[in-house]
């Protein structure tokens, strides 16, 4: 498989919403990655890349991750087998967000505490008390119970 090479550095406001060239734009060396499900439209995750998981996600069609509390790459599901295998990538129109349509492979959780989502709770909206707002779970299977 040929290898990727760096990305340009982020150009006009012209090539970044209209050019055809990837020049993924990092904040603070980051850029936010969105994970859907291929089939359902669900959305799985939300993770952060850098420029070389971005890179290796494109050349491996595997989703890979910056983990900032890790401060390392991590390909998802290089411990549990939850690969998340990529169909489709897109990026926002300013090319700060990545958006991937994924199928899942292993016992299709998502989320490291189970869920096949990360996004397992509701937040009740409504009139606000002076209490932070309560949540509710969703109806989100957990597929496994996480080791301790």
């Amino acid at each position: 498989m040929p290898e990727i090479p760096n990305f340009p550095a982020p150009g006009t406001t012209t090539e970044q919403e209209a050019g055809l060239t990837l020049r993924p734009k990092f904040d603070d060396g980051l850029l936010a990655a969105l994970a859907t499900d291929a089939d359902t439209g669900e959305v799985l995750m939300l993770a952060w890349m850098d420029a070389e998981a971005l890179r290796l996600s494109i050349e491996t069609r595997e989703a890979h991750f910056y983990s900032r509390s890790r401060r390392r790459i991590w390909k998802k599901g290089e411990e549990s087998g939850n690969v998340l295998d990529i169909v489709e990538m897109r990026t926002d129109c300013d090319q700060d967000a990545i958006w991937m349509r994924v199928r899942m492979r292993g016992q299709k959780a998502a989320c490291h505490t189970g869920h096949r989502t990360c996004f397992y709770r509701s937040i009740n909206l409504g009139p606000q008390a002076e209490a932070a707002p309560d949540m509710t779970r969703a109806a989100v299977p957990r597929i496994f119970v996480p080791k301790a």
